[in-house]
């Protein structure tokens, strides 16, 4: 959803107490840290549990009265990536493709987030588990690490997801199918004779079915933005939900975070087709038998609520050869996922050393008859 705002936009500062320069979030310590005197701010705390939405009162409300927030947006030409800034930094490399941009901002309306998970994994942690993963890659290009200095370009990133929970009744008809073995018999030459034999075969009775699943589903997490790769996304996580807190602009301060791009219909789509496998699973269970053919399937979802929530990443594009590259830690959890360049050569020269590894064994084999 994208409404015109008013073109003053006005962002919040954390002014440390003692010096007056801008405090950031500190990974770890949850309080906000001044760079310069080091003095402390503890982080908000929650008054209030984590508030989920009602989704079709949301939907009607679009455009309306939804809880929404104003910020500038700043577009990535290369990769189509929107983020906003804590800053008014014109010049910028963008963090998901590594390409240098110029910030040409622009209004953006959006609901607002009601949640988030705090970074609890340092920069230098992150720096670390980049090290030790460039260090280990097999296959890569004999240049890479000399060509590839993150030099502090590893962003700490907020990217936007939808949570959905949803109760889903599903009608449906099908087939069971219950297997039994029938002995069969068969002739077949032995010796150049002709011999009768006996064999089991396996057959399926099929009969009809028909019935109703109840599927109840709590926090379908949604990507909502289409500048990381889903299958990248999928890789981080598990996350820790359950530690989500109330939504504070004191977390993003230092941070950068990612404007969502996947609206909130689009999202529920999305979250769907991700529940759809586990129906589909329930409705075989409930037909029963070794076999299942499902016919029809009808689903009802009721009691759908919503949360838009931001869950932190540190984030490193660099770029080898012209391409660019991802690199990702989980914030939370440091699990990371990554994009890597190969070298044929290497490869190539790995191939020809197991074919002659193969000719050797080859050899020793036939020479021992």
């Amino acid at each position: 959803m994208t409404d015109p705002v008013p073109p003053t936009i006005t962002e919040r500062r954390f002014p440390c107490a003692q010096c007056g320069a801008t405090l950031a979030f500190s990974p770890g310590a949850q309080a906000l840290v001044c760079p310069h005197c080091a003095h402390t701010n503890p982080a908000p705390q929650p008054e209030s549990p984590v508030e989920e939405l009602d989704f079709r009162a949301a939907v009607a409300a679009l455009g309306l009265d939804a809880p929404r927030q104003e910020h500038m947006v700043i577009r990535c030409d290369a990769c189509g990536a929107e983020t906003h800034e804590q800053g008014n930094r014109t010049a910028l490399r963008c963090p998901f493709c590594g390409s240098n941009i110029v910030a040409t901002a622009k209004a953006r309306t959006q609901i607002k987030p009601n949640a988030l998970l705090p970074f609890a994994t340092t920069r230098r942690q992150a720096e670390d588990l980049f090290n030790q993963w460039m260090g280990a890659l097999w296959f890569a290009p004999s240049d890479l690490k000399r060509r590839v200095r993150h030099d502090g370009r590893l962003v700490g990133m907020y990217v936007p997801f939808w949570t959905f929970d949803c109760d889903a009744t599903t009608q449906y008809t099908g087939q069971r199918g219950d297997a039994y073995t029938v002995s069969v018999p068969y002739t077949t030459r032995i010796n150049g004779r002709s011999v009768s034999r006996i064999r089991n075969e396996r057959r399926v009775r099929w009969s009809p079915r028909a019935g109703s699943v109840f599927n109840h589903f709590n926090d379908v997490l949604v990507l909502a933005a289409e500048s990381l790769p889903e299958p990248h996304a999928r890789r981080l996580e598990p996350w820790d939900l359950q530690a989500l807190v109330p939504y504070a602009d004191d977390y993003l301060s230092g941070f950068s975070a990612e404007c969502y791009s996947v609206d909130l219909a689009a999202g529920f789509e999305r979250a769907v087709r991700i529940m759809q496998p586990t129906i589909t699973a329930a409705v075989q269970a409930d037909i029963g038998g070794d076999e299942q053919r499902i016919n029809s399937m009808s689903t009802t979802r009721s009691a759908i609520r919503f949360k838009h929530v931001l869950l932190p990443v540190w984030l490193n594009a660099y770029r080898y050869r012209n391409k660019s590259y991802r690199f990702l830690v989980n914030a939370r959890t440091g699990e990371i996922q990554g994009e890597r360049p190969y070298s044929p050569w290497k490869i190539l020269a790995a191939v020809l050393l197991a074919l002659a590894i193969l000719g050797v064994v080859v050899l020793i084999v036939r020479s021992r008859g």
